[in-house]
């Protein structure tokens, strides 16, 4: 279908494009911005006035909880989830059940996601066979399969042999190991940021040093092996600026930060809020601090939405025994521009780097060609309103998690509209 969307303000931060203007869509491709294509015809005009025409979000880790977890989310709900937050491209890690170490898994995976025509599916591979630490997988069979690159999801790899192996192999062949930095060792079943509250609450804690010890062992591996490495969901000012310096070195790293930890801390536990058990646990208001500004100087490169939903039997437990985990494709939208927010009160243009963070740079880091609404790329787009506001309720999210720290809190930005390949896949009414 031939589309004209007029009168919206377009940003598209890949090419530095920000300004009101009509936006043409044909044979599921960016036809044009601004004039027509020459033989246009339009079947379907929409009227963008007062909305942000810019491309779909590209999350970098999406837990679609398929297969083996369907009790907590299925394909279906989870997609839908997708659509209703603009996010039309989506990485998902590798631990599921069975986890994602055989090529016909990934197929798989990708045939149920291409049936459901709704967002892009980019899985990673696991990076050692049952994420056991021990025999690395078949990355050139799994990378023929779909996957972009290779994870270990949660789990430490405790063999530092074995990752520097992995890490050799990957730079050999050009793929990408994406690692959370985090000890096996310290920390090992903390459920909260090792600091004061948490000793106050009796929670066990998980120090930062957990993470940065971490951090130093990748890089030196790094160092040796030349492998390009992308560190999953930063936590801490003091990790922060260990890649701040990796990246002043050269090294090839790029880092992204869950959408939750931009805004909370571990004061946001409250009194024992299970939704806000997430890992790595919620830090300090310092913490915070440094990694909204390491977003604003771009040693981060991306926010992802961190979505991993979560059922009411294993989250509505005491804070210690729930699992960890916040839904987030609805509002990794929201949750950048409120960071977007913050920035504008300094004078930048805030909604321009704060769909940066969530489109152009995470495509880039994921090496999608995606995140961008030049002429001639799949017309994958987002319609939203940036004055409008919403509050978030349960019943409202369409995953089937329904679990965030962030229940009850108002947000800014609601998407209208989600266009996957030029059709029109999600389309809410204004209220």
């Amino acid at each position: 279908m031939n589309l004209h969307i007029k009168n919206g303000r377009v940003i598209d931060p890949a090419n530095g494009v920000d300004a009101v203007q009509d936006f043409y869509i044909a044979d599921g491709k960016v036809a044009g911005i601004g004039a027509a294509p020459e033989g246009f015809t339009a079947a379907r005009t929409i009227d963008a006035t007062g909305l942000v025409v810019a491309p779909g979000l590209v999350d970098l880790s999406a837990r679609l909880r398929e297969p083996g977890y369907e009790y907590k989310a299925t394909l279906e709900s989870e997609m839908q989830a997708a659509m209703q937050g603009g996010v039309t491209s989506l990485v998902c890690p590798p631990d599921t059940d069975p986890v994602l170490d055989e090529p016909g898994l990934v197929e798989m995976l990708k045939h149920r996601a291409r049936g459901l025509n709704q967002a892009h599916v980019h899985p990673l591979g696991a990076l050692t066979m049952g994420l056991k630490g021990q025999a690395l997988t078949e990355m050139a069979e799994l990378t023929e399969a779909g996957c972009i690159g290779f994870s270990h999801a949660e789990v430490p790899v405790e063999d530092t042999n074995v990752l520097l192996r992995a890490l050799q192999y990957a730079k050999t062949f050009g793929y990408t190991v994406w690692l959370r930095p985090q000890d096996a060792h310290i920390g090992k079943g903390g459920v909260a940021h090792s600091g004061p509250l948490a000793s106050r609450l009796g929670l066990s804690g998980v120090p930062v040093m957990a993470e940065t010890i971490a951090l130093h062992t990748i890089f030196e591996l790094v160092r040796s092996s030349g492998a390009r490495v992308h560190l999953c969901r930063l936590s801490s000012a003091a990790g922060i600026e260990l890649v701040r310096q990796a990246k002043a070195e050269g090294l090839p790293v790029t880092c992204d930060v869950g959408a939750h930890h931009v805004h909370l801390t571990d004061a946001d536990i409250n009194f024992f809020d299970p939704n806000a058990r997430v890992t790595p646990p919620l830090r300090t208001q310092r913490d915070r601090e440094a990694i909204r500004a390491g977003l604003a100087d771009g040693t981060i490169d991306a926010i992802c939405s961190d979505h991993t939903p979560v059922d009411d039997d294993e989250k509505l437990l005491p804070f210690g025994e729930a699992s960890p985990g916040a839904t987030g494709l609805e509002l990794l939208l929201s949750l950048a521009l409120k960071w977007g927010e913050e920035l504008g009160n300094h004078g930048s243009n805030h909604l321009f780097k704060a769909l940066q963070r969530v489109t152009a740079d995470p495509a880039r880091v994921a090496g999608l060609a995606a995140g961008t609404l030049a002429v001639g790329v799949p017309a994958d787009v987002v319609l939203f309103d940036p004055a409008a506001r919403w509050l978030v309720e349960a019943p409202a999210l369409a995953s089937q998690g329904k679990h965030t720290p962030l229940l009850g809190y108002e947000m800014p930005g609601q998407v209208r509209a989600t266009i996957v390949g030029g059709r029109v896949a999600f389309e809410r009414n204004a209220a």
